[in-house]
């Protein structure tokens, strides 16, 4: 399964297995894009992401762990 930048959901699923202790409100949009293009299944161009999307992903993310 490829990631791309759409799959909020899906990344934010990951990204908590993988970081379970990091604080995911009070995070850096700089380390998030970093996180997410190292995820073995992420394939999608790293200059495709903005603001809106990483915060999408943040916000999937905590509200994976409510």
């Amino acid at each position: 399964m490829k990631l791309k930048w759409t799959d909020s959901r899906e990344i934010a699923i990951l990204l908590d297995e993988k970081f379970p202790d990091t604080d995911n409100v009070n995070l850096r949009f700089t380390d998030l894009h970093s996180w997410v293009l190292a995820l073995e299944e992420f394939d999608d161009d790293p200059e495709s992401s903005n603001e809106k999307i990483l915060e999408s992903i943040q916000m999937a993310w905590i509200d994976e762990r409510d």
